[in-house]
């Protein structure tokens, strides 16, 4: 089999945002960006789909910036490229590039310039369609300025020129806005804001080539300002310009300065004025070059009820008639911790701002807004929340407001740790140590039934009190279940409710069968405990359910909180629903493990469980087996001496297969009679590091290993005693962290190998079996831009053997980088030509 023989198609990406302040920027292409860990992602609010994520930064990305972004759109009609700027935790900036006619990214450069700490915003202002200014902040208490210079020709390269560096002192920056003075175009004098931990707001002036010196300082707020933004020049009589700069803090208020052009001589009669109140409301005195402007504050506005993070001004609306002239808008959009965002604008009568617009998730799961974001058009806001994820309304209102929630991408907001396909292949289970459990699932589309069903989540089943470190699906007739295992010495099981089974007939949009969906199924949903650690039962019958509150003396206790209403969803759920209507009740609990659990797995009958948890001596490293139905310990497997990293039974049951930290594999005999008995068949120190992964040939009782040593090997099980070593593959560029076997062709005993890496990249290896050896040959690399951007935790193919009639099927992966990926791989070929797979397309 040849490279040529496979195609490999991006089918999904789950990713949640970093719960950073300055983490998102809207584009003015129309796409979003945002730090997932230390990858970039980008998602089309359109389709609510991410469609790629950008590899590069080794430590977690703090900001994103469009060049150019969302408020100079109407000066981004021509261009053929746009760049983004993404800055992490280590001071890095790095810049990349798209180019819209073959929607391809590339990696520009990484800035020489960086800050010595973490970037902590970046903003730019557009002169023109082939020239910008561009400001950045970090935690070293400095403000960086950039000349950026687009390429005209779509052949150049932007070009990035360092203009100055200014210290803002020992309390750190963490937000700047940039714009060019009303009345100075001739001079081109540049205003720069920058807010921080001190308070107050330091102002700069200078022209484009010039130094930027301290102009004056605007005092008011009472904590930390989070967020500044210029707008564009506003006219005010037709022939003067006012330009207005709006400031948000954790004072929970919002102010807006006003920046006024004086006339000539009249700075001097300002001097010379008494300290009065009117002084003080007028504010100070800002001189820029030969100009002057009076600054005073314009409104103040309260209505938050929590620290506000963000401000920003509503992009400039083009004249239809010459597609060329601009007006700005009087709009400002908010978005605060209190879980709310507002839009306020100035009444007409009496000019006094008020709050016009509220949208966000009150529901008590919520936990507040990091960030508030104007579409290009200014006909959708974009805010980004403390779990790290997307809220997007739409104003579907024609003549008036009317704002209505819209479907956005969504995903794990820390490392993802395993991944599991459902028995009949129709969802993906995945769990983080955000302490989740997700399901993501392909959702056809009702009004293009012909379209490639797009995947989203349909469901979080679990929401807990610990990192979740492994999870397992049982795979027995009956209703869907779930075990998982979390930094807890207790394993958790769940069972799909009612509402979740009918959500998945409308997702998959065909009847499912018996065995997809008993008919016997009473429970509808599941409440949450007031400590998030258990999930109780909500009964199809009202009757029948046990209330969750209980009080004392009339007095309610932390039990009472709201009950969950779970429901079957026709459509893609949002973030409020998943969040706290698609839980599944908690079963029971397996009690036995030491020390918190670290890996699960399931037999291929659906009846035996195997758990091991973190040990450091032998006594603890045991493997238990569970009785799946009575849940009853039924054996207690010892081999290894340090913890046991993955365990896997052979395709047939008759084997299962452990590997752990100790760098040893073991292999034990499974027999199931009356009693579940086991025997040890070998045990054999395999690699010079850590073991990984395992797993299994689907066609017979051959297995593979991955190591931190960089080396994948292949193993036989010989006569139900020993085991023999076939092949070890040639060495990799990183330790080896996932493995994942589908067969090909039984007759041949042909698979393919899928290998993740500790740098976040995924091959696929040919593997071809016979009796007395095996044959490894790499069939594909897969390109970065489609790879993690940290260590892959898991992979898992869809089915244990390719579709012969469809000649495909899905791999997927998780990994540190927060995300959940899932790949349509085809051995025709045809289908990479369309993706790009040794490129990065978008689509």
């Amino acid at each position: 089999m040849s490279g040529g023989d496979i195609g490999v198609e991006r089918a999904f990406i789950g990713a949640g945002c970093n719960r950073v302040v300055n983490n998102v920027s809207w584009g003015a292409c129309g796409l979003v960006s945002c730090g997932s860990q230390n990858a970039v992602s980008i998602f089309c609010p359109k389709s609510g789909q991410i469609i790629t994520t950008l590899p590069g930064h080794k430590t977690a990305v703090n900001c994103t910036h469009w060049l150019p972004n969302n408020k100079f759109a109407f000066k981004a009609k021509d261009l053929d490229k746009h760049f983004l700027l993404s800055g992490d935790a280590d001071g890095v900036i790095i810049l990349w590039e798209l180019s819209l006619p073959s929607r391809r990214w590339r990696h520009v450069m990484q800035v020489s310039e960086s800050h010595k700490k973490g970037v902590t915003c970046i903003t730019s202002f557009m002169i023109s369609e082939e020239e910008a200014l561009l400001a950045s902040t970090a935690s070293d208490g400095t403000v960086n300025i950039w000349e950026v210079k687009f390429p005209y020709t779509t052949g150049g390269d932007c070009m990035l020129s360092c203009l100055q560096s200014i210290s803002v002192g020992s309390k750190p920056m963490v937000t700047v806005s940039i714009a060019e003075l009303p009345g100075s175009s001739s001079s081109g004098q540049i205003v720069l804001a920058v807010g921080g931990l001190d308070n107050k707001i330091h102002l700069y002036c200078g022209e484009r080539k010039s130094e930027f010196v301290r102009a004056c300082e605007l005092k008011g707020h009472t904590d930390w300002i989070r967020s500044l933004d210029f707008s564009l020049p506003i006219s005010v009589d037709g022939s003067t310009s006012n330009l207005l700069l709006v400031s948000a803090s954790q004072d929970k208020g919002i102010r807006i300065w006003k920046v006024v052009p004086l006339a000539p001589g009249s700075s001097d009669a300002y001097k010379n004025e008494e300290i009065s109140l009117a002084a003080y409301i007028k504010g100070p005195l800002m001189v820029a070059g030969s100009s002057s402007y009076q600054i005073s504050l314009e409104s103040l506005q309260i209505g938050h009820e929590d620290w506000v993070y963000s401000v920003e001004w509503q992009p400039p609306v083009i004249n239809p008639k010459d597609g060329i002239t601009y007006t700005q808008p009087q709009s400002i959009l908010s978005a605060s911790i209190d879980k709310t965002m507002m839009i306020w604008q100035p009444e007409a009568t009496t000019g006094i701002w008020m709050n016009v617009v509220t949208v966000g998730e009150l529901s008590h799961s919520a936990l507040g807004f990091y960030g508030g974001h104007w579409s290009p058009e200014g006909d959708s806001i974009l805010a980004h929340g403390y779990g790290g994820s997307f809220h997007l309304w739409k104003n579907v209102g024609i003549g008036y407001d009317n704002w209505q929630p819209q479907k956005v991408p969504s995903g794990h907001f820390a490392a993802v740790t395993d991944i599991e396909w459902a028995r009949s292949g129709k969802y993906l289970l995945s769990v983080s140590h955000d302490q989740t459990a997700r399901i993501y699932a392909p959702w056809k589309n009702a009004e293009s039934p012909e379209d490639e069903p797009s995947w989203h989540e349909i469901a979080r089943p679990q929401v807990h009190g610990h990192d979740i470190n492994f999870v397992t699906i049982i795979k027995s007739k009956g209703n869907q279940r779930f075990v998982s295992g979390a930094d807890e010495k207790v394993a958790r099981v769940f069972e799909a409710p009612l509402s979740f089974l009918k959500t998945l007939t409308h997702a998959t949009s065909d009847n499912l069968s018996q065995e997809d969906f008993p008919s016997d199924v009473q429970i509808l949903g599941a409440n949450m405990s007031a400590l998030g650690l258990s999930q109780k039962p909500i009964y199809v019958n009202a009757s029948d359910a046990v209330s969750n509150k209980t009080s004392v003396d009339g007095v309610d206790t932390l039990e009472t909180i709201p009950d969950a209403a779970p429901v079957e969803f026709t459509q893609v759920p949002i973030e409020e629903q998943l969040a706290w209507h698609t839980l599944w009740p908690e079963s029971h609990k397996l009690y036995g493990h030491g020390n918190e659990l670290f890996s699960l797995c399931c037999d291929h009958e659906g009846n035996l469980v195997a758990s091991s948890c973190k040990a450091q001596s032998a006594a603890v490293a045991e493997i238990w087996l569970w009785q799946v139905g009575t849940w009853k310990a039924v054996g207690r497997l010892q081999s290894h001496t340090l913890t046991v990293t993955q365990l896997a039974f052979s395709r047939d049951d008759e084997y299962l297969l452990s590997v752990s930290r100790d760098r040893q594999f073991s292999v034990f005999s499974i027999k199931r009679s009356d009693e579940v008995s086991h025997e040890l068949v070998a045990r054999q120190e395999a690699h010079k590091r850590i073991i990984w992964a395992c797993s299994w040939n689907p066609f017979g009782h051959h297995f593979a290993t991955g190591s931190r040593d960089k080396t994948v090997k292949i193993w036989s099980v010989e006569n139900s005693s020993s085991v023999k070593l076939l092949t070890t593959l040639p060495s990799f560029k990183a330790g080896v962290t996932a493995l994942s076997w589908v067969g090909l062709n039984r007759q041949t005993n042909e698979g393919l190998l899928a290998v993740g890496m500790e740098n976040g990249l995924i091959e696929i290896w040919s593997v071809s079996i016979s009796t007395v050896m095996a044959k490894a040959s790499i069939v594909l690399q897969l390109d970065p831009f489609l790879c993690h951007a940290s260590a892959v935790n898991s992979l898992a193919w869809r089915l244990s053997e390719m579709d012969t009639d469809s000649g495909s099927t899905e791999l997927a992966s998780c990994g540190a980088d927060n995300c959940v990926r899932v790949f349509k791989v085809s051995l025709d070929g045809q289908k990479s030509k369309s993706v790009g797979i040794r490129g990065n397309m978008l689509s």
